[in-house]
């Protein structure tokens, strides 16, 4: 499927817009839906909307790719997909009914899924990005094979817009599961800590796993045939019980978009990215794992340097995904070398620094 998209006048505009802004030293901020401006450290700058950059290019459901502006709505992608039994099998979170393609690949945010479908950056086939001179840069393409040397398509996942904006982006897409269930089994989370890890090393159809309270919750996703042996094996072994498919698909839901009830509160919510196999941490408030062990949320009140010590003693990150410290910083400090090659890929793509001035970090 190909759809004509007219989007030159929005393009010139987006253009010329970034010349005056790059000539006269103005700082840009770049947004799209707004869903995820929590996210990381405060926007400077004045807004620039990208939502005009908008609708899909390309979509060819018999290669898996699809090649889509940045200002198109999320759900109208999603939408597209589905109506060809397909989907973004790393499962995007929106955050809001406004979230954009844009603001999913800057976020470089992944749902339950992640675990064992991979992240955003590993389905980033090509993009096109304008840098601080108005000119568009081509990376990649709409197929694997095509991504050779330095892969800056995958580089912009996670990169918060400050390298400029992402005008168009080419992903693989997945074909829907033929069969989906969820289990659940109360469980102590040291006990589900290993379990997860003994079903990670297993031939098992997992697509997703979550432990908050006392429950752990496990996703199988597949042929009907090997979700259905998941199904025996699990409820025999370890007593397992079925989940109702719409409660399940409410949790896994809920878990994506942090509409989960252990997400709704005032405390700060940290972000913990582990070994799956990190032992318990010792932090005051709750917690919540996904990703087979890998992800820790804390709801705390903990000093940030005391949580970014802990996960950084097992080799681990920990970043403020919400309500940060005044002063603490959503994302830890960088390594003085890291900081510095960061540095160096912003100057090239942008000199004089008016994308998203200090949204990733600091200094960038």
């Amino acid at each position: 499927m190909t759809t004509e998209v007219s989007a030159d006048s929005a393009l010139l505009a987006l253009r010329d817009c970034v010349r005056a802004a790059h000539a006269d030293r103005t700082r840009l901020r770049l947004q799209g839906g707004n869903t995820k401006s929590f996210y990381g450290e405060p926007a400077t700058g004045e807004p620039l909307d990208l939502r005009s950059i908008a609708g899909i290019v390309d979509y060819e459901p018999t290669e898996l790719v699809v090649t889509v502006r940045c200002g198109t709505p999320l759900v109208e992608l999603e939408q597209a997909l589905a109506e060809r039994q397909q989907y973004l099998a790393f499962e995007p979170p929106h955050f809001g009914a406004g979230a954009t393609v844009g603001g999913m690949v800057a976020a470089g945010l992944s749902g339950p899924r992640r675990a064992t479908a991979g992240a955003v950056r590993d389905f980033m086939l090509g993009a096109v990005l304008m840098n601080a001179s108005g000119e568009l840069l081509h990376f990649g393409g709409q197929v694997m094979k095509n991504v050779a040397g330095y892969d800056v398509s995958r580089l912009l996942a996670g990169s918060m817009g400050i390298l400029g904006p992402i005008v168009q982006v080419s992903l693989k897409v997945l074909p829907l599961p033929a069969a989906e269930a969820t289990v659940c089994v109360n469980i102590g989370l040291r006990d589900a800590l290993a379990q997860m890890n003994r079903w990670g090393a297993q031939p098992l159809p997992l697509s997703g796993t979550s432990w908050s309270g006392g429950e752990l919750m496990v996703r199988l996703s597949g042929a009907a045939a090997a979700v259905d042996a998941a199904l025996a094996r699990l409820a025999a072994d370890h007593g397992t019980r079925l989940v109702d498919p719409m409660a399940a698909r409410a949790h896994w839901a809920g878990l994506r978009e942090q509409t989960d009830a252990f997400f709704d509160d005032t405390l700060p919510l940290w972000r913990l990215s582990v070994p799956s196999t990190a032992p318990i941490f010792e932090l005051p408030g709750r917690q919540l794992i996904e990703w087979g062990g890998a992800l820790r949320w804390f709801k705390s009140e903990a000093d940030a340097a005391f949580v970014r010590q802990a996960a950084a003693t097992v080799g681990g990150t920990a970043s403020c995904f919400r309500l940060a410290e005044p002063g603490s910083g959503a994302f830890a400090t960088l390594p003085a070398p890291i900081f510095e090659l960061h540095r160096r890929i912003k100057h090239e793509f942008d000199p004089r620094g008016i994308f998203n001035p200090g949204r990733l970090v600091a200094g960038l």
